[in-house]
């Protein structure tokens, strides 16, 4: 246990180098362009005075809860029609990501209802959609039982009944209106138009440059990513898209951290036009997050009457004035792809790496427990007893180290995916998980050059270690070079910070 701390300096510092070297090799690599300045972009007018006229929503309304069947369960929804005279224009609400509770679209619905459009929101099915598995085309088909549960109703017009969707409803809307000409109308909220690989790559560059984060936050998520393998990950939306010949009304805001709404507009553009279909109306909304409010709060102004005019108004407001109107949107980088993980980095490697080092740091208390239980433990030697406990000592704070590590980059990432929804007061958090993760790394590898050294210099001054002991010292040395090889992976050991 001699060795010089210059010479265990060097030795880490070299293997800091060699780990760092391996985040800079190893594919894939994330780096997007600045996207290119689209005159198209920069000259939109402002958005026609008659589409935001002042809506009167007062008129009663009948509240119904609603039960539908559907593929492997039953979809229950609130049904909202206008007791005014009809029939009436209605719309059906397709959610975003996630559970799709049909409560977050209440505030929508009761405008539109009192404003004479008849309304259903409905909890999105939970067999056969979750985290992993998502068929965009079966939520489709709940979509499109919804449509004829109000087309079959006395108080409504057949003829204008359609679908809104926000953000991953916006893969799902386009697949209902290709499939059924019962659709009248869709409506698309923050529609990526993009694939969700692409659409989550830029959220998250997007979202980090917000932060203020350090670069190698995005390398460490994007070389996830690149190993997740979902499939629906890489669907592609321009089919479906292409097929829709129904009149469209698109809404982008101009703040939204989570959508490359230049690009998703280009492809709708391409899309509708390959469609031959000019009955679209894309309408930029200042101030706009994702879900068209203002930091969260209220909607931003002119969405709502935009929405309840349009739909009111069909099928004489399906050709707009002008195709592209509002405020101006600024999109600063491209909506690059994150390229595939190789084999030897994808999430089945990854989980057999992590599993191979929990192993290896309780295969030596298992052992030793063995022994005992054997009865085959010897009083230790006076060589062994000097020797010994501080290299189990060494090997007790490296499996602490590594356990932390993990559990600090899951806090980490859960971490930034809090904040990219409210970014308040986050920066200061980001930069000390960066931290305490980068930290750990750093601590974890010291601790294996210092304890490989340390066990050699035990070896040579007589340690004689038991059969179990040569166990617990492989394992935990051996399972840390595990967490340290895909640590260097993931970039914790890259260079600029």
């Amino acid at each position: 246990m001699r060795t010089g701390r210059g010479t265990l300096s060097v030795a880490a510092g070299l293997v800091l180098v060699a780990l760092a070297s391996v985040g800079y090799v190893l594919p894939p690599a994330f780096d997007p362009p600045p996207l290119k300045s689209d005159p198209a972009f920069q000259t939109i007018p402002a958005q026609p005075r008659h589409e935001l006229r002042p809506v009167v929503a007062v008129d009663p309304v009948h509240r119904e809860e609603i039960s539908v069947a559907a593929e492997g369960q039953r979809l229950f929804g609130t049904l909202r029609v206008p007791l005014t005279p009809g029939p009436h224009p209605a719309m059906v609400f397709i959610s975003g990501s996630g559970n799709g509770s049909r409560t977050e679209f209440t505030p929508q619905a009761e405008f539109l209802s009192k404003a004479g459009v008849a309304t259903i929101t409905f909890d999105k099915r939970t067999v056969g959609y979750n985290f992993r598995d998502r068929d965009f085309s079966l939520l489709a088909d709940d979509a499109l039982r919804m449509v004829d549960y109000l087309r079959a109703r006395p108080e409504v017009d057949p003829a204008r009944v359609g679908l809104w969707g926000v953000s991953e409803g916006g893969w799902v809307v386009p697949i209902a209106a290709a499939k059924s000409a019962a659709v009248g109308f869709a409506v698309l909220v923050s529609s990526p138009n993009v694939s969700p690989l692409r659409q989550v790559a830029w959220a998250l560059n997007e979202q980090l440059i917000r932060l203020r984060a350090p670069i190698g936050a995005r390398d460490l998520l994007t070389r996830a990513m690149g190993g997740v393998g979902f499939n629906f990950l890489r669907y592609d939306a321009m089919p479906a898209l292409s097929h829709i010949n129904q009149p469209v009304l698109a809404f982008y805001g101009t703040t939204d951290p989570s959508i490359p709404f230049v690009e998703s507009t280009r492809a709708l553009v391409k899309a509708l036009d390959e469609a031959g279909n000019d009955n679209y109306t894309i309408r930029f909304m200042a101030k706009g997050d994702h879900a068209m409010r203002v930091n969260g709060g209220d909607f931003t102004a002119g969405y709502l009457e935009t929405l309840a005019n349009w739909v009111l108004g069909l099928p004489a407001t399906a050709k707009p004035s002008v195709h592209m109107a509002g405020a101006t949107p600024v999109q600063r980088f491209e909506a690059s792809d994150v390229p595939a993980a190789p084999w030897y980095a994808g999430g089945t490697m990854l989980g057999l790496t992590i599993c191979l080092a929990a192993v290896g740091y309780v295969a030596g208390p298992v052992a030793a427990m063995v022994v005992r239980l054997r009865g085959r433990h010897h009083l230790a030697a006076e060589t062994h007893a000097r020797l010994w406990p501080p290299i189990r000592r060494r090997l007790r704070r490296m499996v602490w180290t590594g356990l932390g590590l993990l559990a600090s980059v899951v806090a980490f990432i859960m971490l930034l995916v809090l904040f990219s929804v409210n970014q308040a007061g986050a920066w200061p958090a980001v930069l000390a998980g960066w931290l305490v993760v980068r930290v750990l790394a750093v601590l974890m590898l010291v601790q294996e050059v210092t304890a490989v050294a340390a066990f050699v210099s035990a070896l040579r001054e007589g340690l004689l270690p038991s059969r179990w002991q040569h166990v617990a010292v492989a394992g935990v040395l051996g399972g840390t070079g595990l967490l340290l090889v895909a640590a260097a992976y993931y970039g914790l050991f890259s260079f600029p910070w």
